[in-house]
């Protein structure tokens, strides 16, 4: 071979080796940048040189830089990313909303239990003014904490709505970026190289977006990712990036809802599309987490509320005359919110309109509703209760749960929706009505009084109110006939006309009732007992209705259920009402804590795995040197052989 032949091998190869260097620098210095794939230099052997020898290698050439990349191993990272942010931010969420439900002295269900208390101190002493104070001032803290408890959830479903907002921008921005890096890409693609570089900072961009929203990737011929969400819905296609947007929920507008926009067409993103990310983590803690126990605090407080203003119409006051108790607390009712696609008239209103109101506080449910026409029964609706799924199908004027669906005409159109939330926001702004501590009705409306010459055992056990139609002035003679409990009655007016009469039989343990109240009886009555029934004469001195109030801490009135059967299940107390929210979300936040320790440890095991196939290993890259310093000194020996022989051609011609 030639001189010129030896140096052109030599020269060939040391330019190899030094492009092959330069990636493995290239790979040292980007060590620890993160999402930095590891590139190695491909180097092809040159075809040989014919001589009359044989053929002579002319060295080798760089024909490709390739990046280490696993397609299957990145997407496992990117699912694995937006399953770690959900469940990360639902439970840093949770934690918050765990802190409206304290337990011990700060709690709703301390309070209550304290008004309780305080009715039986009253009960003790009914006329006394600091007894009815204190009773005024423990009522006062019971409704501030609903009402402060309420306030919480709403600021804490404003921080979910100002978290979405946030989130949906840097969406926007992640998207736009992959979609400028899709044109830069696809504008080197053409040439027939891939732009390593830029690969990575558009996976390092998709894994970014993934920790907002779950997305799946395709790639295209020329190089560009589309990015889709939501069940394929496009965020990136090409060069093009839609906008992700944060506005109010058509069927809720205090709740935010998502929607993108491709130029000018929005198209609503359902949130049960949205399974991965911090902002599906988001959405799941404002639609189940957050509505369920802003649920459970309105059917306590709408139970307790409305319990104590029955019980308070069945009593009588200090007034002058003395009269039924008013309202002691004041709540919000029940809100029905129309869908923002309802149909509308002419001028813009809505067609139809839906009313609720309670019918029977004891039966509220913690849990929406939604309202739709009944396609199978014209003129009838289905009523789904959001908690569960459960439907039925009802008809205007039906109570269902402890509530009564009115829908006047001209009645639901047939695409209409109704959200319908009878306990949703009774808490918000609960307060104390009654002011005046002789407005407090500790007296019974009426007294029952033994016969003084009766022979038999028999004396009051109870004399308890159960209806605020008892009308005081009617009075009840009841005689007994025999030693077996037979009696007869006599109900008259203050007029002293008979207004009914009859016989009844005593069971013992059974009340015996008339005119709205239950009497019950301890020992047993003889033949020839009597029993009177009239209104009470001296109100200050009665505790009958203090006694029933304090009585209400052992009832289990909240969140009553009805059996097919008509009979009526038990609810809970006032304060195992309270425990079970503590205890509701308790288990939420630690199921959460749970599950983002556990999406976490995944995640961590998906990156290292892709690090482990696409990162770089220092040592290798040591090993690589050490390969191109050798390759780099035997091509130098070429060119230093090549250099003697033509300095000795040279001194040979001269």
């Amino acid at each position: 071979m030639s001189t010129s032949g030896l140096m052109a091998i030599g020269l060939r190869a040391m330019l190899a080796n030094s492009a092959a260097l330069q990636v493995t620098g290239h790979n040292i210095a980007n060590a620890g940048v993160q999402g930095y794939s590891r590139q190695s230099a491909i180097l092809a052997t040159n075809t040989g040189q014919f001589t009359g020898a044989g053929f002579f290698g002319k060295g080798s050439n760089v024909v490709d830089v390739r990046r280490a990349h696993d397609q299957f191993l990145t997407a496992q990272s990117h699912a694995a990313a937006s399953l770690s942010s959900m469940d990360s931010m639902r439970s840093v969420q949770l934690q918050q909303l765990e802190d409206v439900f304290p337990p011990g002295t700060a709690g709703i269900g301390y309070a209550m239990g304290e008004f309780l208390n305080a009715a039986a101190d009253l009960a003790s002493v009914p006329a006394d003014g600091s007894a009815r104070q204190v009773y005024l001032a423990r009522a006062a803290d019971v409704a501030a904490r609903f009402a402060s408890a309420a306030g919480r959830i709403e600021v804490l479903q404003d921080g979910v709505r100002s978290d979405l907002a946030s989130s949906a921008q840097a969406v926007n921005g992640l998207a736009q970026d992959i979609a400028t890096l899709n044109d830069r890409i696809a504008s080197v693609w053409s040439l027939g190289q891939r732009p390593n570089d830029l690969l990575d900072q558009r996976d390092a961009l998709v894994h970014q977006l993934s920790q907002y929203l779950q997305v799946s990737t395709i790639e295209a011929d020329d190089g560009t990712l589309g990015v889709f969400i939501a069940g394929g819905q496009r965020l990136v296609l090409g060069t093009e990036a839609s906008t992700l947007s944060v506005g109010p929920d058509p069927a809720d507008p205090s709740r935010a809802a998502l929607s993108l926009l491709n130029g000018s067409e929005e198209l609503p993103v359902g949130d049960e599309l949205i399974t991965g990310g911090s902002i599906a983590g988001l959405l799941r803690y404002q639609n189940h987490d957050l509505v369920d126990m802003r649920n459970q605090l309105g059917q306590m407080a709408t139970a307790f509320a409305v319990k104590m203003n029955d019980q308070q119409a069945m009593g009588l006051d200090l007034g002058d005359p003395p009269g039924a108790g008013s309202a002691l607390f004041g709540i919000s009712g029940p809100t029905v919110v129309p869908n923002r696609n309802n149909a509308r008239d002419g001028n813009g209103d809505l067609i139809a309109t839906v009313n609720v109101d309670i019918a029977d506080a004891t039966l509220l449910q913690a849990s929406d509703y939604e309202l739709t026409n009944d396609p199978d029964n014209p003129g009838q609706f289905l009523l789904k209760r959001l908690s569960d799924g459960l439907t039925r199908s009802i008809a205007d004027g039906d109570t269902v749960d402890g509530f009564t669906v009115s829908v006047p005409p001209p009645g639901l159109q047939s695409s209409d929706r109704f959200l319908l939330q009878p306990v949703g926001h009774a808490a918000t702004g609960m307060k104390r009505v009654l002011d005046d501590p002789d407005g407090i009705a500790a007296a019974a409306p009426v007294t029952a009084t033994m016969g003084d010459a009766n022979t038999g055992t028999a004396t009051v056990a109870s004399l308890k109110v159960v209806s605020t139609g008892i009308d005081p002035d009617l009075s009840v003679a009841i005689s007994f006939n025999d030693d077996t409990g037979q009696f007869d009655y006599t109900i008259t007016d203050p007029s002293g006309t008979v207004v009914d009469s009859g016989t009844g039989a005593w069971v013992p343990g059974e009340p015996i009732a008339f005119n709205g109240f239950e009497l019950r009886l301890n020992g047993v009555p003889k033949s020839g007992d009597t029993i009177s029934i009239a209104k009470t004469q001296f109100p200050a001195t009665n505790n009958g209705n203090a006694l029933q109030v304090a009585a209400l801490r052992d009832e289990r009135f909240v969140g009553r259920t009805l059996r097919d059967d008509g009979s009526i299940a038990e609810g809970a107390t006032l304060t195992d009402a309270y425990a079970n929210s503590m205890s509701d979300i308790g288990v939420r936040v630690q199921s959460a804590k749970t599950a983002a320790q556990i999406s976490e440890s995944a995640y961590g095991q998906a990156t290292d795995a892709v690090t482990s196939k696409v990162g770089v290993n220092l040592d290798e890259e040591a090993a690589m040197l050490l390969q191109f310093q050798q390759s780099y000194q035997a091509a130098a020996k070429v060119l230093q052989v090549a250099q003697q022989v033509f300095d000795t051609m040279l001194q040979l011609g001269q």
